[in-house]
């Protein structure tokens, strides 16, 4: 058989396989973009598919640089992606299935391309993992802790400058007003938002591991602490002008801190290369 008809042989192979997941997959994708669309704190998920298409794409002259080594040892994550989606439809859990799909992609593209190639498609599928909300069980028991941090750090933030306020449990309590930190005030969908922009800017803005894995880190008390100030200047603003607080701030403040944050993680990711690229340049002694 010459190469060009196994290349085709191997084509037509990966085609088919395409086929058989999309069948499988079409309702979990659709329920998926369904969460994106319907709800605010998943919207990211629009944009995750596409971005990540993209830049597999941009490294297409990497991956196909590689010669195509089919790894039978492919098909163990391929199965542990069935056993997923299985276990998620039995016990009707929509995590499962969801990430199974990500897990599938990586074991198809080992076992019909082999290891190598699948390694330069790494952050691509660490991207695409990212669309998937997280469990309801993990959100809500994130939401709580997170909800009393932002309002206890806020209260003593705003009693440190001066303002009269007391707190009980996520309500602060001001001499004229009481603000409630709800779910959406937590800061966990800031939060879950500058991680996943903490991985992009990382692949797009540091050349060493290390640096990415820092700005990773970095992003979750960055995303605490803004979210804190959020709350905390809302609480002063209520405490002079409570129809400002309540009115357009409190609409524009979720994006004008998402901004800020993104601002500061791209110093951070610039500092950071820089630093450890004068590192790698240093002589050795």
């Amino acid at each position: 058989m010459s190469s060009r008809e196994l290349s085709l042989s191997s084509w037509l192979r990966l085609a088919l396989a395409a086929a058989c997941v999309i069948c499988l997959y079409w309702s979990v994708v659709a329920d998926m973009a369904h969460d994106w669309w319907t709800y605010p704190s998943l919207s990211h998920g629009l944009l995750i598919g596409p971005l990540a298409i993209y830049l597999a794409w941009l490294r297409r002259d990497l991956t196909l640089a590689l010669p195509a080594a089919p790894d039978s040892r492919g098909l163990v994550l391929t199965v542990v992606a069935f056993l997923l989606y299985l276990g998620g439809k039995l016990g009707a859990e929509f995590f499962l299935p969801r990430i199974s799909l990500v897990i599938l992609i990586a074991g198809l593209a080992w076992t019909f391309w082999g290891l190598p190639r699948l390694r330069t498609l790494g952050f691509p599928l660490l991207l695409l993992a990212t669309m998937v909300p997280l469990p309801a069980l993990v959100y809500k028991s994130l939401t709580g802790p997170l909800q009393l941090l932002a309002s206890r750090t806020a209260t003593s933030l705003v009693q440190w400058l001066g303002v009269t306020v007391y707190r009980e449990g996520n309500i602060i309590h001001l001499s004229n007003i009481s603000l409630g930190v709800e779910e959406a005030c937590s800061g966990l969908n800031s939060l879950s938002a500058l991680m996943i922009a903490s991985l992009l800017l990382g692949f797009l803005a540091c050349s060493r591991v290390p640096a990415r894995l820092i700005l990773f880190l970095l992003s979750l008390p960055l995303a605490i602490a803004v979210n804190v100030l959020r709350v905390a200047g809302t609480a002063m603003l209520a405490d002079v002008h409570e129809e400002f607080a309540m009115g357009f701030y409190h609409s524009f403040s979720g994006w004008l801190v998402f901004v800020l944050s993104f601002a500061l993680l791209y110093g951070l990711a610039k500092g950071l290369n820089r630093l450890s690229e004068g590192r790698r340049a240093e002589p050795a002694v």
